[in-house]
């Protein structure tokens, strides 16, 4: 025969077991290749990951800046993201995909990523320290159990920063 508890004691049981599974969920980052770098990128601050869709350019802009994408009807500044970081640029293929920035930064931007790589949670990596003073939109660098690097973008910052707000050439 089946224990029988009371409900209050379900319903503690029930609130300290979403909590947990609430805790485990803020932890993890959005895993994205831009170039030869893993980054990382909260859920609070991305919107969605989709397939490249065709790319408008746009003249006189800087080589990073690929152009305009419309997604169901909104259009999208389209930024190359590992071009963007001084390295080769996206070579668009099956795998490469397009980040859209969270709609509350009001950004209207997407970057253009070699690949999205599924969720991390950097909780158990160990924080390194950079050689140079990272720029103001890279929160941390962590170290993951297989030795591979990972920056983490802050959104908010970057669609704040002047150089990348600046696409005219």
């Amino acid at each position: 025969m089946a224990e029988r508890i009371s409900l209050r004691d379900y319903q503690r049981d029930l609130a300290a077991r979403l909590r947990a599974a609430d805790t485990s969920r803020m932890s993890s980052k959005l895993a994205v290749q831009a170039g030869a770098d893993g980054w990382l990128v909260d859920l609070m601050e991305s919107g969605e990951v989709i397939p490249v869709p065709p790319i408008t350019s746009v003249a006189q802009t800087r080589p990073w800046f690929k152009g305009v994408a419309n997604v169901r009807g909104n259009l999208y500044s389209v930024v190359d993201f590992p071009a963007f970081l001084g390295g080769k640029g996206v070579a668009v293929g099956e795998q490469s995909r397009l980040l859209l920035v969270a709609p509350r930064y009001r950004a209207g931007a997407a970057l253009l990523v070699d690949a999205s790589l599924g969720l991390r949670n950097p909780e158990s990596w160990q924080p390194r320290e950079t050689a140079q003073a990272p720029a103001a939109w890279q929160r941390a660098e962590y170290e993951d159990e297989a030795g591979r690097v990972w920056k983490e973008l802050d959104v908010a910052e970057l669609v704040r920063d002047q150089n990348f707000l600046t696409v005219g050439s």
